[in-house]
């Protein structure tokens, strides 16, 4: 006869007892997922730091805008004087579209101004390359005059 008393755990009671040690090493995260988590706090942290720094940005860039237009509204009339009216009414028509850019700038979220730049670069890659370029190129040769500028305040007058 075969004995029927066994002293280990039957099958049916292995099935039973795997699912819960899986739920409770799942209730204990793992070290990926902890790392996952974090990542994702820091990432959202910078996001909304960069918000807010590109909102004080927004902020400043439409100041200068204004300053601008304000600026080409009064050499208008030096224009006027000087030129003639129709090359002052140029100057006037470009302040006002300095002005307006700078308003509707004003109204638009962080958000929006980057989807839209990210619309123009995949609408015209070439002409946004181009201008990051020349960007550069200007950003690069105001620093290089800075440095220039600097050094040569820093150099005594040669004796004769």
């Amino acid at each position: 006869m075969v004995d029927q008393t066994k002293s280990g755990p039957t099958v049916n009671e292995t099935l039973t007892e795997e699912p819960a040690a899986a739920g409770t090493a799942s209730a204990k995260p793992n070290p990926a997922e902890q790392i996952r988590d974090a990542a994702g706090k820091l990432g959202s942290e910078a996001a909304d730091r960069a918000r807010a720094f590109a909102g004080e940005g927004k902020e400043r860039a439409t100041g200068a805008l204004d300053e601008v237009a304000k600026m080409f509204e009064g050499a208008a009339s030096d224009v006027d004087a000087r030129l003639g009216e129709q090359y002052g009414q140029y100057a006037r028509s470009a302040a006002q579209g300095i002005s307006n850019f700078s308003e509707s700038l004003r109204g638009k979220e962080v958000d929006d101004l980057v989807a839209d730049a990210t619309a123009f670069v995949k609408k015209s890659p070439v002409i946004a390359v181009g201008a990051a370029a020349a960007i550069g190129f200007v950003i690069a040769r105001l620093i290089k005059s800075g440095i220039d500028a600097t050094a040569d305040a820093g150099d005594p007058a040669p004796k004769a």
